[in-house]
């Protein structure tokens, strides 16, 4: 079991920058591929970035390439994205997720466990 607890959220200026934050419980959490999703209203929730175990592979939807970045401190339970360059596009709510494999993914049936989101709003 993995509890995942999102924080760093809030509002922005469009051209500003955010750091997300995940913090996961238990001691396995370097066993786990990490995600950030992210659910606009009335919109599907869409793939951000994701992860590998070790963090030595990343992926990233094209919407963010080039402006979001996420890394991960497995000492510390923790995985970032770091947003840059934000738009009011990328206003959402921003949700992490683990899932028990070694590789990325993408889509949001591969993840096991979600945290309980933090809102990013962007004003232009």
């Amino acid at each position: 079991q993995v509890q995942l607890v999102e924080s760093g959220g809030g509002l922005v200026q469009a051209g500003g920058s955010l750091r997300l934050s995940c913090a996961a419980s238990g001691r396995t959490f370097s066993s786990y591929a990490m995600g950030w999703f992210r659910q606009a209203p009335g919109k599907e929730r869409e793939f951000v970035a994701a992860i590998s175990w070790s963090g030595g592979s990343t992926y990233y939807a094209d919407s963010v390439k080039g402006r979001f970045t996420i890394s991960r401190d497995n000492a510390k339970n923790t995985v970032y994205l770091q947003m840059n360059s934000l738009k009011p596009e990328d206003t959402a709510v921003y949700y992490c997720a683990a899932g028990l494999r070694t590789v990325v993914a993408h889509r949001d049936f591969e993840y096991d466990y979600w945290g309980q989101g933090t809102q990013v709003t962007v004003s232009s």
